[in-house]
């Protein structure tokens, strides 16, 4: 999969067809960072949500901005569509060239603050010495003994050594050098269970529903029969097999949970090609159940 080159500035927002949503990974979490990038998301139906920090109000979370975490099965979405393409940052010489440096800057800094240690330690004996003049007992002699043999008795561990912290801010401006996250391969492999994700997250969006995750909800995707800046959701979405078994005590829980939250509940299943005898390599579409609790007092 080939990575996008970074576009000029005065280019970002002239976004064309053959313009590539360049999605980067932190571990196996997929981000946006560009401003063009999320609007073209956000275009395609694509919501994700936002999890960064602003730069005037850091220390709250009720106002987020960038970068734009998607699912997974968001990104599999606009991968499938050609409209994407991971940027995928490897290891390189450069990384161990750093780490080195890294080293050499630590054992630096420790041999400066052992050289600063001892030196503070010689004031202090030598103070208490000073203090100590017109005694007429070998305490005198006793500090001045400690101050000839401190240099080859001195010890400073490691532990104590102070480390240098860097606090300074990262600017907003896209660059794969200060972003290059670890990350795992791409596209990653699909179990039974992301495979029934993605396949009702592809079915939805295309009879034009837009999903959000519904951790909070006890499902897998929020649906809402619009944009979520102007429609609130009305299903929550169940993704399962066909031929899983679902105890009766679970479905009236799930009724129960979506009619607390005014929702109704979808079980989405995607078909097997051989229980319709049709040829394996095409996909089937989705079934879907509603749940509705009605016995609420």
């Amino acid at each position: 999969m080939e990575v996008k080159e970074d576009v000029d500035a005065d280019g970002e927002d002239q976004s064309t067809g053959d313009d590539v949503i360049d999605i980067s990974f932190c571990g196996s979490t997929p981000l946006l960072w560009k401003v063009s990038d999320i609007k073209r998301c956000r275009g395609a139906g694509v919501i994700g949500a936002l999890v960064g920090s602003l730069a005037r109000q850091p220390r709250q979370n009720v106002r987020l901005g960038r970068p734009l975490e998607l699912m997974q099965e968001e990104a599999l979405m606009l991968e499938e569509t050609t409209s994407a393409a991971a940027s995928l940052h490897t290891q390189d010489c450069e990384d161990e060239e750093a780490a080195r440096q890294y080293e050499a800057a630590l054992e630096s800094s420790y041999t400066e603050q052992c050289t600063l240690a001892l030196e503070d330690k010689k004031t202090v004996l030598r103070r208490i010495m000073q203090e100590k003049e017109n005694d007429t007992d070998d305490s005198g002699n006793a500090v001045r003994d400690r101050l000839n043999a401190l240099d080859q008795a001195f010890s400073f561990p490691r532990s104590a050594m102070a480390i240098q912290l860097c606090t300074a801010r990262a600017g907003f401006s896209h660059c794969p050098d200060e972003r290059s996250f670890p990350s795992t391969d791409w596209p990653m492999p699909r179990d039974e269970r992301s495979e029934i994700r993605f396949r009702v997250y592809r079915d939805l969006r295309s009879k034009g529903y837009y999903l959000t995750s519904a951790g909070k909800f006890g499902g897998d995707f929020l649906v809402y029969p619009g944009d979520p800046l102007r429609f609130h959701a009305h299903y929550i979405a169940l993704c399962m097999s066909m031929d899983e078994q679902l105890p009766l005590c679970d479905i009236l829980a799930i009724a129960r949970l979506g009619s607390n939250v005014k929702k109704t509940v979808l079980l989405c299943s995607p078909q097997k090609p051989s229980e319709t005898g049709k040829d394996e390599s095409i996909e089937e579409g989705v079934v879907y159940s509603s749940l509705q609790w009605s016995s609420m007092v």
